[in-house]
């Protein structure tokens, strides 16, 4: 296995989106989970944002709502995954978009530097480098951000499902 970049980005002939193409993903986004909570009987507030090339699309609790159902972070990546998925039903253009339930997205950067800290102590111990599990590729460039942070380099390995990051001293 070889490394590739420490950070994954779009293939070439795929052109990036412009800042419009991001507010119709993010509008398509919002109208596919607002019939979704509303299927479901969940209340929620959603906030749309474009950073990084990205579409943000968020799904807040308004007081006493109960979007906390929905805030599992597997679940969060399903229903990004399903929401990616009527995106490009409706553009017919790939979608990045990140979706954000309760503050999921939080959360898992909060466990992922966890998991990095765990992981620099190893290294602090004598290891010579220290493996992650497999991620998806956001998570994954959270883990290169925090890996920086912290003074030490980090590479992604594998295919597929199987991705997953290695730290190693700078």
């Amino acid at each position: 296995m070889t490394p590739e970049s420490t950070h994954d980005t779009a293939s070439p002939e795929r052109a990036l989106p412009t800042v419009e193409q991001l507010e119709q993903e993010g509008d398509v986004a919002a109208d596919y989970l607002e019939e979704l909570l509303d299927i479901a009987d969940i209340d929620g507030d959603l906030a749309l944002d474009v950073k990084a090339g990205r579409a943000y699309v968020s799904v807040e609790a308004p007081e006493g709502g109960s979007v906390a159902l929905l805030a599992d972070p597997a679940t969060v990546q399903a229903l990004q995954e399903l929401t990616r998925l009527a995106v490009q039903n409706r553009t017919g253009r790939f979608s990045r978009l990140i979706l954000d339930i309760g503050g999921s997205r939080d959360t898992r950067q909060q466990e992922l530097a966890r998991l990095v800290d765990r992981a620099v102590a190893r290294l602090e111990d004598g290891a010579t480098q220290a493996s992650l599990p497999p991620m998806s590729s956001y998570e994954r460039k959270v883990v290169h951000d925090i890996v920086s942070e912290r003074g030490f380099v980090s590479e992604s390995y594998g295919e597929g499902a199987d991705r997953h990051t290695v730290i190693r001293r700078g």
